[in-house]
């Protein structure tokens, strides 16, 4: 698998927000309306930190722009366990004071992304799963809608194709996830996924573990990584390649590093996106294709796939 990253700079005291729609394999045709929903959930977020909004608000808002988006694996949308049902997983972190929250295997919410959020709110615990974690989110005042409201024909025939072959199945496009900046200079990290189709129930993956698809700290920097979950939870990828900028590295080189040493160690296939201490963005992916999209301040939004 070839390894391709790429960057883009932002001075300090700048903002900036990277969005992914998830490393896979997306057919030509449908590459260009992946790159436009990253494009809207990044527009989403520059409209919360150019007037001096929150990172951690801006990551929660691009998120849940995809988690609306049925054309990701995510929220509506989002692939099904073998026996047709969704357990949906999301995280997010912030890099100031280390607090994060998380969900996983949980029913049908619109918006996973905005539960974990409460949780880090909350913040007596980091991570609920299932029965607990939908016992939370009504507390929290969240409501469960109905499950077939969110299954989409393309998730029913995902999950077809996947039992015919005998296995779990990598969605294309994948995990979706957000990092950024703020004008402050807190750092913050989200994603969310509905995980393989056909995963066995209670299968989790990288994405609500901190550390493995999320991870932020203001020293240097945030992650969200998109994948085959169980090679990116094996190598912690997302706080191993924040480290490397700790030491130095530049977000597009600790994003190669860590995808080439996560292909070396376990054969995986993933994605992964980066903003370092001073907002500077980073991505790199040893799949096929990786939608994202851009934006900092004085910039307009790119995106491409």
């Amino acid at each position: 698998m070839t390894v391709t990253a790429s960057w883009a700079g932002a001075s300090a005291g700048d903002w900036s927000v990277l969005i992914h729609g998830g490393a896979g394999d997306v057919p030509e045709d449908r590459r260009a309306g992946q790159a436009d929903g990253c494009r809207v959930a990044a527009e989403a977020a520059a409209s919360i930190l150019g007037p001096g909004g929150s990172a951690l608000d801006a990551v929660q808002r691009a998120v849940e722009s995809l988690e609306e988006d049925p054309r990701f694996n995510a929220g509506t949308g989002a692939s099904l366990t073998r026996d047709g049902h969704l357990e949906l997983d999301a995280s997010l972190m912030e890099g100031r004071e280390l607090r994060a929250g998380a969900v996983c295997s949980l029913g049908p919410f619109e918006h996973p992304i905005a539960i974990a959020r409460a949780v880090l709110e909350d913040g007596e615990h980091v991570l609920y799963s299932a029965a607990g974690g939908a016992a939370f989110a009504r507390r929290a005042g969240f409501v469960p809608v109905d499950e077939a409201a969110m299954i989409t024909e393309r998730a029913r025939l995902k999950l077809a194709s996947a039992l015919e072959a005998g296995r779990a199945a990598n969605w294309a496009g994948g995990t979706v996830g957000a990092v950024a900046r703020d004008r402050s200079g807190l750092l913050a990290a989200a994603t969310s996924t509905g995980g393989t189709a056909a995963k066995r129930p209670g299968r989790v993956g990288d994405t609500p573990l901190i550390g493995a698809g999320t991870y932020a700290d203001n020293a240097a920097g945030a992650a969200s990584a998109t994948g085959q979950g169980e090679g990116i939870m094996r190598v912690v990828l997302s706080a191993a390649a924040v480290s490397a900028m700790r030491n130095g590295a530049l977000p597009e080189q600790a994003a190669r590093e860590a995808i080439e040493r996560l292909q070396q160690r376990t054969g995986t296939g993933a994605g992964l996106i980066l903003v370092d201490a001073r907002g500077r963005l980073g991505f790199a992916r040893s799949t096929g294709t990786m939608s994202w999209a851009a934006a900092w301040d004085g910039t307009s939004v790119q995106a491409g796939a």
